[in-house]
């Protein structure tokens, strides 16, 4: 117990430190300071709200143990009696709620992110597959009410993707999409197979934050901008007009192309924001290795080797290789039923955290 009240004290008191900075007119009038603040003040208050009744109740059986000790009146040791069970019993469930807000946050939880799907290894069918993770997120997506834009794509001619990015907007994307990082490996009889032989292909998915410029500042002199004729789907307009947009980088060598909105402006406007979002990861992953893994780590080299999620068609079986859990019922998940998944990957990474922190 005292354990994690030393633990809370610092928290509450630097949620205090905020409130007070936050109302200093010198901070007021910084926006950048106010906005930081703010998100920090935001990461903290349900970990403040649960710490101060995790603190009143505490005091309260501190004050029931007393009267029980120290009352004769059999009928007013009997109610506090009960009354201490039921705090304690209340005491176990706030500290196991306590212990998980307690666990160490990824700061970008709370943000939209951008998502980039690649064909790995398998040929035409890594296309599709790479298809298939796509519409499993954009349909799980739209089942929590979020805002999905595609920012770039590269059809194959037989219905997937090459490549596709697109960004998710909505409350808390990032915590429950942040475990799709990495290769995912499916094994089934692909449509053009005449010997119903089962092949084995990959894709793989990198889930970025989504930053602003406040965040992330780029000096013009850094990029090198190149305007072409866009190539993907749109209609006629795509041919006519040099809407596409290839950012560089030079500086970190990163490139960065959007060619899948009809104004340049607007395809400008989204290849800055996921040079942003590259460049903050890359720094976050130099920073801290352990917050979030560096797009190279993320999605390995597509080798069907490298996977944290086996899709077993035949056998109707998904199986999350972290979590070491399958699921089943292929056609739902992939259909955007992955909630249950998710939920699971949540509980495995607070799993994960509680041992490391009581270690």
């Amino acid at each position: 117990m005292a354990t994690l009240l030393d633990k809370l004290d610092p928290v509450i008191n630097r949620y205090h430190e905020i409130e007070e900075s936050m109302a200093d007119p010198e901070i007021a009038a910084n926006f950048e300071r106010v906005q930081e603040l703010a998100r920090e003040r935001a990461s903290l208050e349900s970990l403040v709200n649960i710490g101060s009744e995790y603190k009143k109740l505490v005091s309260e059986i501190a004050d029931l143990e007393s009267l029980v000790r120290e009352t004769s009146e059999l009928e007013l040791v009997q109610m506090a009696k009960e009354e201490l069970e039921a705090a304690q019993n209340k005491l176990d469930e706030l500290t196991q709620a306590l212990r998980l807000a307690l666990l160490p946050k990824n700061p970008n939880d709370e943000r939209d992110v951008i998502i980039e799907i690649r064909a790995g290894t398998g040929g035409a069918e890594a296309g599709i597959f790479a298809s298939d993770l796509y519409r499993a997120y954009t349909r799980y997506a739209q089942n929590q009410g979020w805002k999905v834009e595609v920012m770039d794509s590269n059809p194959t001619e037989v219905g997937g993707f090459n490549k596709i990015v697109f960004e998710i907007q909505g409350k808390g994307v990032f915590s429950r999409m942040k475990f799709e990082s990495g290769v995912h490996r499916v094994q089934r009889i692909p449509n053009t197979e005449t010997q119903g032989r089962i092949h084995t292909s990959t894709a793989t998915v990198a889930v970025l934050p989504v930053v602003d410029e406040i965040e992330v500042k780029i000096s013009p002199d850094d990029l090198r901008i190149d305007i072409f004729h866009a190539g993907g789907h749109g209609g006629q307009n795509v041919n006519k007009v040099a809407t596409a947009v290839r950012i560089v980088h030079v500086p970190s060598g990163l490139t960065v192309v959007c060619q899948d909105e009809r104004s340049q402006y607007k395809n400008k406007q989204r290849a800055m924001s996921m040079l942003r979002s590259r460049l903050f990861e890359a720094e976050q992953s130099r920073q801290d290795a352990e917050i979030s893994e560096n797009r190279r780590s993320q999605v390995g080299g597509a080798e069907r080797s490298e996977k944290i999620r086996t899709y077993n068609y035949p056998q109707d079986r998904v199986t999350d290789h972290r979590s070491n859990e399958n699921f089943h019922d292929i056609p739902r998940l992939m259909d955007g039923g992955l909630d249950q998944m998710f939920d699971r990957l949540s509980a495995w990474e607070e799993e994960r955290l509680l041992a490391e922190t009581t270690a």
